[in-house]
């Protein structure tokens, strides 16, 4: 039955009011109701279970969305509820199909349209999203977001003139255009000209630009944008007065500096690396290095910039990468005597991208040595001064030190840098810094425990201090203290739930997960560590899907520039070295899963005899039952505590990912996002590899050595998987005919032909 009577029909138009208002129990009790008299409408079934889906009853839920289709399979509602159900648990894919059907039946529903639409841009299928624009945008010509919607959609498939288009005729529509600056029709404006500055004609840009200069709130923006178009057109003496402006404004920006220096035809030996969108690109007459006369003159602009902002550390800090030679020294000794006497920490992480240059290097070691030898005997950095002047204060000696220990760490001279380390430390034996910086010189050196111990001396120092606390952590986790690591952690999760380390898992702290996971892995502890990388691989999920709702919102909200960063970053999220490291290490997981099925020794358990292995594993078997105990334990003390919220962990062990019947299919679920956002790293290849020839797919294996093969013929890890795949396909004895002259195909042009056969 699908038609109501009046009565119930009115009731039924209420249950969809209260589903709007999230009157959930409300809407249940109204559905029930309808349900009494006519049990198999399918419309109020769906609906029914739609509430119990966000009353987090899911089973329920779709119980009696199935049997609402079942009653009603040509229901718009009952296929747009089923693909509400799937899209609340993240199915894209499955909401999408149900969003099909549904418009086939109605295929104007504006509702409908627009939750296709944006499930059709979180699965950036860009072609079918442009048509359901196109489509909302024909019955609503009148609404903006479906017009500034479709100009997205060209703009992200690198359609740009269309995107023009589409903005130019709605901006021509618009009848009321506000008198004063409107924050959102600044941004559509903005969004606008940045689609035309990327289209590559900065004379078009700039005129635009101009057009629209007094509708723009963003009046940063509107600088920012003009200094980069008048640098694209050879437009100097007009750019340098903006970038005046703006380093007046932010003498710190590097962006701005560098602006402001090409303007004057003075440019870096590198170029910035920055995040701002503004920074000009160097133009392709930039010299690799900078001339003597061109170096003298780029140090004469940063002496006049030290002098307009003398509190700028960039106007200080950039000149370092310019300079040469005595120059260098002279600009070098200014900044590191200023920097150890304010006793500024982060020093030498300022300077040391400069020691890829050796020369560079030697000159700040001699530097510091000088400043030791004559702070220690005369107080001075200059012991040529050392008859004039006020002594430099104690704690310029200390700094000095500390800087001399990290620049022996980071050249690899582990036994003086702990020298050095010890001696800062017996100056001022209350610095955090010194301990934390003996630790990392320690972990460099390998000794893993006694990074840890130094490191744990820095947090006992100052119990207060979170990032310590985290470091402390870190260093327990590398040098396998798992039970010490998850007590020190806890110090600063809640303490008002049942498991603390959750905690850390709902403030997705995936340093914690990734060496936690790491230091399992090194024990032979598969379950515990699949589980961490897991973790990690579901924070990556999160983020993704976090996108979703600024579909809606910033199109409503018109912060459109933002909206397109946050879709191109979305796109390659995946690449982040995080994300790569899990990966890695969950393949080597689950590779290992494969090789030895039995279980995976650990280090201690190399060299033993096999009564000795048998003993180690009868006490990690008892091990493993008294964490069971004292887990039974905690959970009965939790049941018990009504104070505590949330559960303890169910699986501690991991042991659903240790049961996968298909580990392998698992390691590609992770690999995957790299081989489509990452092809440019070997490391994707080698690690598919790995997998496909454990599967038997010597095509697809031979295709990740090919595209590793470009990208590093000289791997060594690459030079021992070719000899096991000659191996491999050497000993098979099913190979295909078709499959066998593709292989030798390819062999033949790596090695010639040869090597065919042998």
């Amino acid at each position: 039955m699908r038609e109501l009577p009046q009565k119930e029909a009115n009731l039924f138009k209420q249950i969809l009011k209260n589903y709007e208002l999230k009157q959930y129990k409300k809407g249940l009790k109204g559905a029930e109701q309808i349900l009494k008299k006519f049990p198999e409408h399918g419309e109020t079934m769906a609906m029914k279970g739609l509430f119990y889906s966000h009353l987090d009853k899911k089973e329920e839920a779709y119980e009696f969305v199935k049997k609402g289709l079942r009653y009603d399979l040509k229901s718009h509602i009952c296929w747009h509820v089923f693909g509400l159900l799937y899209r609340a648990d993240k199915n894209y894919e499955e909401a999408l199909k149900c969003y099909t059907q549904a418009l086939r039946i109605d295929k104007d529903n504006m509702q409908i349209l627009r939750d296709y639409s944006l499930l059709q841009m979180q699965l950036r299928n860009y072609e079918a999203y442009i048509e359901t624009r196109h489509q909302l945008l024909e019955l609503r010509p009148q609404n903006r977001m479906y017009w500034i919607g479709l100009a997205v959609a060209y703009h992200m498939m690198g359609k740009n003139d269309l995107a023009v288009k589409v903005l130019s005729a709605y901006e021509d529509s618009l009848k009321d255009i506000p008198t004063k600056p409107d924050y959102e029709h600044s941004e559509m404006l903005l969004y606008h000209n940045s689609i035309l500055g990327e289209a590559g004609d900065m004379q078009v840009a700039l005129d635009h630009l101009d057009s629209i200069d007094k509708h723009v709130c963003d009046r940063r923006a509107v600088r920012e944008k003009r200094a980069q178009y008048l640098m694209a057109l050879d437009r100097y003496e007009e750019a340098e007065a903006i970038y005046r402006g703006l380093v007046k404004e932010n003498p710190d920006n590097f962006a701005y500096i560098e602006g402001l220096q090409k303007s004057l035809k003075l440019y870096f030996p590198t170029t910035t690396t920055t995040s701002s969108s503004s920074s000009p690109s160097t133009p392709a007459s930039a010299p690799a290095t900078a001339t003597a006369q061109e170096q003298e003159k780029i140090l004469a602009l940063f002496d006049e910039l030290q002098k307009l902002y003398p509190r700028s550390n960039a106007c200080k800090r950039l000149p370092l990468r310019v300079a040469t030679g005595e120059a260098f020294v002279r600009v070098a000794d200014a900044y590191f005597q200023h920097s150890l006497r304010k006793g500024v920490p982060s020093l030498f992480v300022n300077i040391k991208k400069l020691y890829a240059d050796s020369d560079k290097e030697k000159a700040c070691e001699k530097l510091v040595l000088d400043y030791e030898a004559s702070l220690k005997e005369h107080g001075r950095f200059d012991a040529k001064s050392s008859d004039s002047g006020e002594k430099e204060p104690p704690t310029a000696l200390l700094w000095t030190l500390y800087y001399i220990a990290q620049h022996y760490d980071y050249t690899r001279q582990t036994d003086k840098a702990l020298a050095y380390i010890e001696r800062a430390i017996a100056h001022t034996p209350t610095l955090v810094e010194l301990y934390m910086t003996k630790g990392r010189i320690l972990k460099h050196a390998g000794k893993p425990k006694e990074a840890m111990e130094a490191m744990n001396e820095a947090r006992e120092l100052d119990l207060q201090d979170r990032f310590i606390n985290s470091k402390c952590v870190k260093y327990m986790l590398r040098a396998d203290k798992v039970a010490d690591a998850e007590k020190t952690a806890t110090l600063f999760t809640r303490v008002d739930i049942a498991d603390p380390l959750n905690d850390l898992v709902d403030m997705q702290a995936m340093w914690y997960s990734l060496e936690s996971g790491e230091s399992h892995m090194r024990q032979g502890q598969m379950g515990k560590a699949l589980k961490r990388f897991h973790q990690v691989e579901k924070h990556f999920f999160d983020f993704t899907d976090d996108q979703f709702d600024f579909h809606t919102y910033c199109l409503r909200k018109m912060t459109l520039r933002s909206y397109v960063a946050l879709l191109r970053l979305e796109d390659q999220l995946r690449t982040h070295p995080y994300y790569v490291r899990a990966v890695k290490n969950a393949v080597q997981c689950y590779v290992m899963m494969v090789d030895k099925p039995e279980g995976c020794d650990t280090k201690e358990m190399e060299g033993m005899t096999e009564a000795e292995k048998k003993k180690h594993r009868n006490k990690q078997r008892k091990a493993e039952l008294k964490a069971q105990k004292e887990y039974e334990e905690r959970r009965a003390q939790i049941a018990a505590d009504p104070t505590k919220k949330g559960k303890l962990d169910e699986d501690p062990e991991g042991m659903k990912f240790l049961k996968t019947e298909d580990p392998l299919g698992e390691a590609l679920k992770f690999l995957r996002p790299l081989q489509e956002l990452a092809p440019n790293r070997i490391e994707t290849h080698l690690w598919g590899f790995e997998i496909y020839i454990r599967k038997k797919k010597l095509l697809l294996a031979l295709r990740a050595l090919l595209k590793a093969h470009a990208l590093d013929a000289n791997n060594e890890t690459l030079k021992k998987q070719l000899l096991r795949f000659a191996e491999d396909v050497k000993a098979a004895k099913d190979i295909k005919p078709s499959v066998k002259a593709v292989i030798d195909n390819h062999w033949a042009t790596l090695y010639g032909k040869e090597a065919v056969g042998h």
